[in-house]
């Protein structure tokens, strides 16, 4: 191992050095500076006797005097089923004053995406607890599904929800001691302290934490550890889900401050900058890590996704949101007027959408009403929403009795089946069954989206008529 002393330039939180011989992309530098610490790095950029070097830990304290080391290798996480239960570090270090980690193997944390011929269609129920998420935009193993919100929305609290609740259903029911667990891997980027103390409040008091591998990037922490973060928690998700078997489901949070952290050092780089100064390889970044989700023929264990990102300005043209859309598959919008009437999750259905969830519903998945249930409260609440916007107009007396009862059943909607405060955790049988009793609502001839058997089993007729005696009253 050669040791240099040739650092020539120092830009941020990048340090460029020359060398005698050729260095591979991505390989682990050391920088022991002359007061003698050690500093990790990752090479960025090789060329012909120039390397340039990103600095995990920032560059303070680097100078001429300081010696370079490279060791031939690309960064590695150390994995083993024992993380589960532990706090590490953006860079996968323990944080939570617990033993060292003795690892099973090293993985490199690039990855591949899966092969397409060998992966399996993703089409089995995840349950969130939500109901405005698996009533309405169905959570399915081996998904990409991400959350759009805005600054200053509860998002933080809905991430803590799903990751406290989300469970497998039908593992849960079996007694078979080969079925796969389930575990959550929760990474953090870029988020404030109070913010990690409130996360770490959570998971310990509700236990979350015992089937948790937890990864805290701070917002003071070196941009250069927001990059490594999402993929020291894919490589843990990948080993847990495809060589221990495990259903995992990873929370990613926020993936805003990351993409600001590629902007940051490609600005240092001085590279030719892409729309709004993002990098022009941004599309591809991101999509290196969204595509490590999935299920794998022959492997019985899955990694779900669920990215959560802050739109600027609460635009999703914004670059982050709308390439993340093309990427994934659907998203969840965080609405900042549902927040503003106190809902709990602000989550607006109607621009909100799981692609993938006609085929992780139904008989046999969650019930074989499910997706009739669903088009019939999309098809009702948007016309209510659509109503909303005339009764400011013309009054709701202008309105006919059909129409007044879509205005009814937005409000209901909204107040009993999407508010259900962050501490609430309902089945989907619960989900369906305030969904019923909300299309109960409606007369039975308005249900043009349900099978005429399942109105029959379902409806219920003393819903109806309390709705006409509350109305007359």
């Amino acid at each position: 191992m050669k040791e240099y002393q040739t650092i020539t330039e120092i830009s941020g939180p990048l340090v460029y050095a020359e060398v005698d011989e050729a260095i591979g992309y991505d390989e682990i530098v050391e920088i022991e500076t002359a007061q003698g610490e050690t500093l990790r790095g990752q090479v960025l950029e090789s060329s012909e006797g120039v390397v340039a070097i990103q600095v995990f830990e920032g560059t303070s304290g680097i100078d001429q005097n300081a010696s370079v080391r490279f060791l031939g290798e690309t960064m590695k996480m150390p994995v083993t089923e024992d993380l589960l239960g532990r706090v590490l570090d953006g860079s996968g270090r323990p944080i939570d004053d617990g033993p060292e980690i003795v690892p099973e193997e090293r993985q490199d944390i690039v990855g591949a995406a899966i092969n397409p011929y060998s992966r399996e269609y993703p089409e089995e129920f995840i349950e969130t607890g939500v109901s405005a998420i698996d009533g309405m935009n169905t959570l399915v193993r081996g998904q990409k599904l991400p959350i759009f919100s805005s600054s200053g929305q509860p998002h933080s609290e809905l991430a803590m929800q799903i990751a406290r609740q989300a469970s497998v259903p039908e593992e849960e029911e079996g007694d078979d001691e080969e079925s796969s667990e389930f575990a959550v891997i929760f990474g953090a980027m870029g988020i404030t302290q109070e913010e990690a103390n409130e996360f770490m409040q959570d998971f310990e008091r509700t236990g979350a934490l015992e089937r948790s591998v937890v990864f805290m990037n701070l917002a003071d922490d070196p941009a250069v550890e927001r990059t490594v973060t999402p993929r020291m928690v894919l490589t843990t998700a990948e080993y847990l889900a495809f060589e221990k078997d495990y259903h995992v489901l990873v929370i990613l949070t926020d993936m805003t401050n990351y993409c600001e952290a590629l902007r940051e050092i490609g600005a240092a780089r001085e590279e030719v900058p892409g729309r709004r100064g993002y990098p022009g390889y941004m599309y591809t970044d991101l999509a290196q890590l969204y595509e490590r989700a999935g299920r794998i023929q022959g492997r019985d264990g899955s990694v779900t996704q669920i990215p959560i990102l802050t739109m600027p300005g609460d635009d999703d043209t914004h670059p982050i949101p709308d390439l993340t859309g093309y990427i994934t598959e659907g998203q969840i919008y965080v609405d900042p007027d549902l927040n503003s009437q106190g809902l709990q999750p602000p989550i607006n259905v109607l621009p909100s959408l799981s692609r993938l969830m006609d085929d992780g519903i139904g008989e046999g998945l969650t019930r074989e009403d499910h997706a009739d249930v669903k088009d019939q409260m999309f098809a009702a609440y948007a016309e209510g929403e659509d109503l909303r916007d005339l009764v400011n107009i013309v009054g709701r007396e202008a309105l006919s009795e059909l129409d007044n009862k879509y205005l009814d059943f937005a409000d209901a909607f909204e107040s009993e089946f999407v508010d259900q405060g962050f501490d609430q955790n309902r089945d989907i049988e619960e989900t369906l069954s305030i969904g019923w009793d909300l299309l109960s609502m409606l007369p039975k001839d308005a249900l043009n989206r349900i099978d005429e058997e399942f109105i029959e089993e379902y409806y219920r007729e003393e819903d109806s008529e309390r709705q006409v005696v509350e109305a007359a009253d």
